[in-house]
């Protein structure tokens, strides 16, 4: 069989695919953390980490941190809190690369701003992914969890 056919029954990866699930990991010395194995194809030309809210970093595709990046940048800057917010997002983005380990770095700076000690939590939203220090995850979702009720009701005002 040709090269053509060699793969024809192999599925294909979806480069769009959304990000989804939780995934337990350690940062280590060098301050690398593997990307869920199941992501590492759509990730692998390349990433941009930045803060997050809630204490924890922002994972996204380029793609994904254009199309982010451009809203923000037509944001109206005479406006403190759209200043702050795109200072926030931009300033604090670095362009990151996974190696052939499938790891990427994270920068000092964005591992102090989330505090990120040795357990983290990848954690799949659709389109990004957030990195969390583990007990912070923990703690994140046992107070979301328990507001479950009160949380659906204000999604329902949004038409969800």
């Amino acid at each position: 069989m040709g090269k053509s056919g060699e793969n024809a029954c192999l599925p294909t990866y979806d480069k769009n695919a959304m990000f989804i699930g939780e995934y337990s990991h350690n940062v280590d010395e060098k301050g690398r953390i593997a990307v869920p194995k199941k992501f590492r194809q759509a990730l692998a030309s390349g990433v941009v980490v930045t803060r997050g809210l809630d204490d924890c970093l922002f994972l996204y595709t380029k793609k994904e941190w254009a199309k982010l990046a451009e809203k923000l940048a037509s944001l109206p800057f005479a406006q403190a809190n759209t200043r702050a917010f795109a200072r926030l997002m931009l300033a604090g983005a670095m362009d990151v690369k996974i190696d052939k380990q499938g790891r990427v770095m994270l920068p000092d700076y964005l591992r102090a701003f989330a505090g990120l000690k040795k357990e983290i939590t990848v954690a799949g939203l659709y389109n990004r992914l957030e990195i969390w220090d583990q007990k912070k995850w923990e703690e994140y979702k046992k107070k979301t969890e328990a507001k479950s009720c009160e949380i659906a009701e204000q999604m329902a005002e949004l038409g969800i």
